[in-house]
């Protein structure tokens, strides 16, 4: 009897310890199957880690942070405009992914976003110094400025016009606070003690130009190309010292790898080497230069006072013709300064200047009523328009052509082309076409074009005078 016990106590004793021991080698197991499938996550991690050049395209957005400002971001007559901002779009597109806009006012606001970590680029016109470069990562430069103390020309008569730096103290400079300005005035500041000049975080550069217009202050400090820009919004303001050397302008990128600045590098230098950027610049910049003081004067009063005469026919005119009504208005100054009476010695006549075949042509009966030579301009632009071929791509390129072609004929534009062809230039391009169009004036290039000699400098001339009082037009009517 005992035996028997014995024998099952026994049995239940080795079951107990192989249960337990059972139980403890599952235990283990199950340890293991955590410890390796923890490290396969870990693992998994590691592999599944995306630069940020692939986040950006994942998610199919380029996330930017812009100033609206003239030369960065601004809403045109009838889309958005600004050297940045059509750089970034052009950079957007080869990526394949939508550009996604944070729009800030001063680069106060910029700087603070960058350092919000708001946005994958900050496109402000920003100036690469030393002390931006040690707390932001900067992309690849894309731009040379100098800075320049710009004052109203009155202070002439004051004489309180500075001519150099030491001439600086005692006047009323003011300049946007976080700006490269400031750090220049600061540092002019160590070599002339006796100059001051006042900080603001409440107006941006474009409004400081504005308040010395204006007169409220004496004069502010701001990059050559964006007084470039504003010089024929405000043609009171001069440029007085030139305070830099040439810096260069730069997007602030997001910190993490770096992807998208090799990225922005490579394709940088595509653009550049394509002719696209040459395009780029020239639409937003190379008509500046006509800037004539007594000229833009004149047509901001003739704005004032001509102009509201017949924006009805110009915008009446755009409805009917898809002609933006400011590009119409632009060009009628051009040709007539809004004098619907207007003449010239070849015989054209009226608000937009046609001649009398052509009139007949337009069904226009009156070349001196205002409404008729607007509608009639319209029509003929269209009509040039469209006998153009597809190959001359984008909006403005292709309406750069057809004002040449109004300018000057549609048959000397043609034969600028054929002579681009042969001088290995772009027959596409009115970057390259603009440079071809003067040599139709030499006998060497136009005896052997069908249409021999033509003034070719003048339509050059002419788009570029268009694109001035286009850009002034704009500024005068963006709200």
């Amino acid at each position: 009897m005992i035996s028997k016990i014995l024998k099952v106590v026994v049995l239940v004793v080795v079951f107990i310890l192989g249960y337990l021991s059972s139980s403890l080698t599952q235990e283990k197991v199950v340890q293991k199957h955590q410890v390796v499938e923890k490290h396969q996550e870990i693992l998994k991690e590691k592999v599944v880690q995306k630069t940020i050049l692939q986040k950006i395209k994942e998610k199919k957005q380029l996330d930017v942070v812009i100033l609206n400002s003239p030369t960065v971001y601004y809403v045109g007559a009838h889309e958005k405009l600004g050297f940045e901002y059509q750089l970034l779009s052009e950079y957007a597109k080869d990526l394949g992914v939508d550009l996604n806009l944070t729009i800030v006012h001063t680069i106060d606001e910029a700087l603070q976003k960058s350092r919000d970590g708001v946005g994958d680029i900050t496109s402000s016109a920003l100036t690469l110094t030393p002390a931006r470069d040690k707390e932001f990562k900067f992309g690849p430069r894309y731009y040379s400025v100098q800075e320049q103390l710009i004052c109203h020309q009155s202070m002439h008569k004051k004489g309180t016009f500075p001519k150099d730096k030491e001439d600086m103290v005692g006047l009323n400079i003011v300049v946007g606070e976080n700006t490269s300005y400031e750090t220049t005035m600061q540092e002019l500041q160590t070599e002339i003690p006796d100059l001051n000049f006042t900080i603001t975080s409440d107006y941006s550069t474009d409004i400081l130009l504005e308040m010395t217009y204006n007169k409220k202050i004496d004069c502010t400090v701001v990059d050559s190309n964006i007084f470039l820009i504003n010089q024929r919004y405000y043609p009171g303001l001069v440029r007085a010292i030139t305070l830099s050397e040439r810096k260069n302008l730069a997007w602030i990128l997001r910190e993490g790898d770096d992807s998208l600045n090799k990225n922005l590098h490579d394709w940088l230098n595509r653009f550049e080497r394509s002719g696209k950027m040459a395009e780029l610049r020239d639409f937003n910049y190379s008509f500046l230069g006509l800037f004539d003081y007594y000229d833009t004067a004149v047509f901001h009063k003739r704005l004032k006072k001509r102009l509201p005469r017949y924006i009805k026919y110009f915008k009446a005119a755009e409805k009917k013709y898809g002609i933006p009504w400011m590009l119409l208005a632009a060009q009628s100054y051009q040709e007539s300064h809004w004098n619907p009476k207007a003449k010239s010695y070849t015989g054209v006549r009226g608000m937009m200047m046609i001649t009398r075949t052509t009139a007949k042509q337009l069904g226009v009966k009156n070349r001196l009523d205002p409404k008729q030579s607007i509608f009639g301009g319209a029509k003929y632009l269209k009509k040039l328009e469209k006998r153009f071929p597809k190959e001359i791509e984008g909006k403005e390129n292709r309406l750069f052509f057809t004002l040449a072609a109004y300018n000057v004929g549609l048959a000397h534009v043609r034969d600028a082309q054929k002579l681009a062809i042969k001088l290995n230039k772009d027959p596409n391009s009115w970057t390259e076409i603009k440079k071809v169009l003067p040599l139709l004036a030499q006998k060497k290039y136009n005896k052997h074009l069908k249409h021999g000699y033509a003034r070719g400098a003048e339509p050059v001339k002419y788009v570029n005078s268009i694109q001035n009082y286009l850009s002034i037009i704009m500024n005068k009517y963006k709200d």
